[in-house]
C-alpha cells in the first residue's frame, strides 16, 4: 500500500491508529497533514519533543480553527499549555508542589475506596454503562477531592469539563458556544472556592496554590491562579475519564491480560503505561518550530507545526520489535503525556488513579465483555468513549 501524500487530521472518519497510518510509517517517518507535518516513528518523535528548537504548538489551535477573540481564545493563551519562556517556567514551578508524587500517592486509599463504592452500585446487576457509572464519577470526584470542591458538585463539574473538553476536538468551532458557557461556569466555581480558601485554608490543591499567590515578585497572580485551576479542573477530569474508557476497551480485547491484571494488581502501574502506549486519549502532541529546523529529509520553517502521532510512535516496530499489547513488558517511555518542558503536569494524578482503578475493576469483573459497540469520539484529536456498555457475572 502506497503511503498517502497527506493526512486530513480534521476528518472525523480518519483513524490515527489505522492500517493506513501504519503503512505510511513503514515507508517514511513523517507525512504531510492539513495541520502541518505528522511524525510516525518513535525515535524521531521522542527526539523532537525534547528538542528546544520547538515549543508547544497548541497556542495557535484556536486561530487554526478560525477563533480569534472571545473568552475562550483569551483563556487558552494564558493556560500553561500555551505559555512559553519565563512565564511558563515560573507558573509550572509554582504549581508543581501540588502534584508531587508523594502528595498523590497519599491519596491512593481515597481512590480505592471511591472505586469500590462505584462498583458496589452496579456489581449486583452484572452490567454497567462504564462511562457514566464509573469513569466519569470516578474522575470527577477525584478532581473534587484534589481541588477542594464538594464531591456533591461532581456532576456539574463533569458537565462543564465535558463541554470544555470539546476545545480539543476537531469540531471546536461548532462547539464554541458550549465551550464558552462551560468556561463561565467553571470560573464561577473556582472564584467562589478561592474566596473561601483565602478565609479558611484547607488541605487541598487550591490552598496550596494560594500559598504561592502572595504579592511577592515572581508569584502567581489571582488571575493566573484562576486560569490554572480552571484548566486543571477540566483537563484532569476529561482526560482521565476518556483514558479509563480506552483502557477498558483495550484490556477487554485481550481477555488473558484482563484476567492477569485481576490476579496481579501490582501490574496496575504497568497496565496504565501499556494502555497509553497503544490506545492514548491524546492522539497527537503538537509542537511549533521556533526557528528553521532541518530534521533529516524534513525541512520545517520557523512557525511550522508538527504533530507527533502518539499511537503510531508507541507501536513503532523499529523501537520495539514486538509491539503487541502485554502489561508484563517494560517498554520505552510512551509519549501520551508529551515530553520535555511541556510534559503533563498532572501525570502523577492520572497514573495513580488509573493504576488503582484498573486492577480493582479486573478483580471484580473478571469475565467482563463489551455489551455492544458503544459510542466513541473520532479517533483523532482527543478521543474516548461517550458510552461503553459492559456485562459480567455479578457477585464479585
Amino acid at each position: 500500500m502506497a503511503a498517502p501524500v497527506r493526512f486530513d487530521l480534521s476528518d472525523p472518519t480518519f483513524d490515527v491508529t489505522s492500517d493506513v497510518v501504519h503503512a505510511a510509517r513503514a515507508q517514511r517517518w513523517w507525512v504531510e497533514t492539513n495541520l502541518g507535518w505528522a511524525l510516525l516513528r518513535y525515535e524521531e518523535s521522542a527526539a523532537l519533543l525534547a528538542d528546544r528548537r520547538f515549543q508547544q504548538g497548541n497556542a495557535k489551535w484556536p486561530e487554526q480553527n478560525g477563533i480569534y477573540s472571545g473568552r475562550f481564545a483569551g483563556w487558552w493563551k494564558e493556560t500553561l499549555l500555551s505559555l512559553e519562556g519565563d512565564d511558563h517556567r515560573r507558573i509550572r514551578r509554582l504549581l508543581m508542589p501540588a502534584f508531587r508524587s508523594k502528595v498523590i500517592a497519599a491519596m491512593r486509599p481515597q481512590f480505592q475506596a471511591l472505586a469500590h463504592e462505584l462498583v458496589d452500585d452496579f456489581a449486583p446487576r452484572g452490567e454497567v454503562e462504564f462511562i457514566s457509572e464509573f469513569a466519569e464519577p470516578y474522575a470527577a470526584r477525584i478532581l473534587c477531592q484534589l481541588i477542594g470542591l464538594p464531591e456533591a458538585d461532581w456532576r456539574q463539574l463533569a458537565h462543564w469539563a465535558d463541554d470544555l473538553g470539546k476545545s480539543f476536538g476537531i469540531a471546536i468551532r461548532d462547539d464554541l458556544p458550549r465551550i464558552e458557557a462551560a468556561l463561565d461556569g467553571l470560573y464561577g466555581f473556582v472564584d467562589e472556592l478561592v474566596a473561601r480558601r483565602l478565609e479558611e485554608p484547607a488541605d487541598d490543591l487550591v490552598s496550596t496554590l494560594i500559598a504561592a499567590s502572595t504579592a511577592e515578585d515572581g508569584r502567581l497572580t489571582r488571575e493566573e491562579l484562576s486560569v490554572a485551576v480552571v484548566f486543571l479542573a477540566f483537563a484532569g477530569m476529561e482526560t482521565t475519564r476518556n483514558q479509563l474508557g480506552l483502557a477498558l476497551q483495550t484490556l477487554l480485547q485481550h481477555p488473558d491480560q484482563w484476567r492477569l491484571l485481576g490476579e496481579r494488581p501490582e501490574l496496575g502501574e504497568q497496565a496504565v503505561e501499556e494502555v497509553m502506549r497503544v490506545n492514548p486519549t491524546v492522539t497527537w502532541v503538537t509542537r511549533e518550530a521556533r526557528e528553521d529546523v532541518d530534521l533529516g529529509d524534513l525541512h520545517i520553517p520557523k512557525g511550522g507545526i508538527v504533530q507527533v502521532l502518539s499511537h503510531s510512535a508507541g507501536t513503532d516496530p523499529l523501537a520495539m520489535p514486538d509491539p503487541s499489547f502485554d502489561i508484563r513488558e517494560v517498554r520505552p517511555p510512551h509519549l501520551g503525556f508529551g515530553s520535555g518542558v511541556h510534559h503533563c503536569l498532572g501525570h502523577f494524578v492520572a497514573r495513580t488513579d488509573m493504576a488503582v482503578a484498573l486492577p480493582l475493576l479486573a478483580a471484580r469483573m473478571p469475565d467482563a465483555v463489551p455489551d455492544g459497540p458503544g459510542r466513541w469520539l473520532p479517533v483523532s484529536g482527543n478521543t474516548g468513549a461517550l458510552e461503553f456498555p459492559v456485562r459480567f457475572s455479578p457477585g464479585h
